[in-house]
C-alpha cells in the first residue's frame, strides 16, 4: 500500500467535528495520515511544530493561525493549503505564494447560503413583510382577504451590486422568478453580464432603478462606503437596501438618517461595528431588520465545506486541477 502524504488541520478545534462529520472524516483519513485529535492554533507549539515539519497537506479553516516565513519555514513539505472555509486572506502571506504552493478555498460552497439567505429576504422584502408582521402585532387585526396595494414580487426591480460568487449564485436562484434584474460591477463587461443573464448598468442607475438593491462586493479600500449618502439618496422611496457582504460597504451614519427619514428600508446581516453596540438606533428603528452575520454557512451548512475540502484532496492526490484553486492575484479585489 503506498503511503499516506502527511496532513494535519490547522483551525478552531472544536469546528473539526461539525465542518468534518464521521463520514467525511473517515474518507479523509483514508486518503491521508491525519491525526483529528492534533490541530494546530499555534504554529509554535512543539507538538504542532514536529507535525508540520513532515507536513504536506494543511487542513485549514476558522481560527488558522497565520501562516508567516517562520511556519513555512517548519514546514519544508507543505505543497498545498486545503481551506474549509471562505477568505483565505487572513492567514495566506506573500511567502504562500512565493512558496508556489497550492491553495483552494470553500467559498463557493460559503456562497450559497449567503445567496439563499438573499433570495429569502428579497422575496419577504417584496411582500413587505416585516413591516405588516409588526402592523399585525401591534394592531392585532389586519384586513384579510384585502389585496394589499405596492407589495407583490411581480415585476419587481432588484439590482445586484458586484458580480461575486454570492452576487453570481443570487443572480442563478432569482432567475425562476418574475422579477427585474440588473448588476453593477466595474469588473464585468456586457458580454459576462449577458452570460449571467442580467443587464449591466453603471452603479447609479441600478441605484435609482430598482425596488431592492442588494450589496455583494468585496471588502476592499476602494469598496468602503461604496453606498453612501449621495447613493442612498439616488434609491426610489419605498426601496429596500440589503446587505449581507461586509458591513463597511454601507455609510452606517448616512443609511440611520435614511431610515429614520421612514424614506427606505434595510435588511443587514452585516454592520459597521460588527457586533453593533448596544445603543445604535438600527435595533430600534421599525424600518430595519438586523440579524447577527447567520447569512453564511451555519449548522448543517458546514459540513457542505469540508465535503467541498475532500473533493479538493481527492483532485490534489489524483494529479487533477483543484476546482476551487485560489489565484493570488485577485485577492485584492476578492472578498
Amino acid at each position: 500500500m503506498p503511503k499516506r502524504p502527511v496532513a494535519m488541520f490547522a483551525m478552531t478545534a472544536e469546528n473539526v467535528p461539525r465542518v468534518f462529520p464521521p463520514d467525511t472524516l473517515t474518507r479523509l483519513r483514508d486518503l491521508v495520515d491525519l491525526d483529528p485529535d492534533l490541530v494546530a492554533r499555534d504554529f509554535t507549539d512543539p507538538r504542532v511544530r514536529a507535525r508540520l515539519a513532515r507536513t504536506e497537506i494543511l487542513i485549514t479553516g476558522w481560527g488558522c493561525p497565520v501562516l508567516d516565513a517562520d511556519a513555512l519555514a517548519a514546514a519544508p513539505e507543505l505543497r498545498a493549503v486545503l481551506h474549509a472555509a471562505g477568505s483565505v486572506k487572513g492567514f495566506t502571506t506573500r511567502e504562500v505564494w512565493d512558496r508556489g504552493i497550492a491553495v483552494s478555498s470553500a467559498a463557493d460552497a460559503n456562497a450559497l447560503p449567503v445567496a439563499e439567505y438573499t433570495l429569502a429576504m428579497i422575496l419577504l422584502a417584496g411582500k413587505n413583510v416585516f413591516a405588516f408582521r409588526d402592523r399585525l402585532r401591534a394592531e392585532r387585526a389586519f384586513p384579510y382577504g384585502e389585496i394589499l396595494p405596492g407589495v407583490g414580487n411581480f415585476g419587481r426591480r432588484v439590482g445586484v451590486i458586484g458580480a461575486s460568487r454570492v452576487g453570481r449564485r443570487l443572480i442563478e436562484l432569482l432567475r425562476p422568478f418574475d422579477l427585474e434584474v440588473s448588476l453593477a460591477d466595474p469588473y464585468v463587461d456586457r458580454a459576462g453580464a449577458a452570460a449571467l443573464g442580467v443587464p449591466l448598468l453603471p452603479l447609479d442607475a441600478v441605484l435609482a432603478g430598482s425596488d431592492i438593491v442588494t450589496v455583494h462586493a468585496p471588502e476592499t479600500p476602494e469598496t468602503r462606503h461604496l453606498v453612501g449618502r449621495r447613493e442612498l439618496a439616488l434609491m426610489p422611496d419605498g426601496s429596500v437596501l440589503v446587505n449581507t457582504a461586509r458591513g463597511s460597504l454601507v455609510d452606517h451614519e448616512a443609511l440611520v438618517e435614511e431610515l429614520r427619514s421612514g424614506r427606505i428600508s434595510a435588511i443587514l446581516d452585516v454592520t459597521d461595528p460588527e457586533p453593533l453596540p448596544a445603543a445604535s438606533p438600527l435595533f430600534g428603528l421599525p424600518n430595519a431588520f438586523v440579524t447577527p452575520h447567520i447569512a453564511g454557512s451555519q449548522g448543517n451548512e458546514v459540513a457542505r465545506l469540508g465535503a467541498t475540502v475532500l473533493g479538493e484532496l481527492e483532485r490534489l492526490l489524483s494529479g487533477r486541477e483543484l476546482e476551487f484553486g485560489v489565484d493570488a492575484g485577485e485577492l485584492d479585489r476578492a472578498a
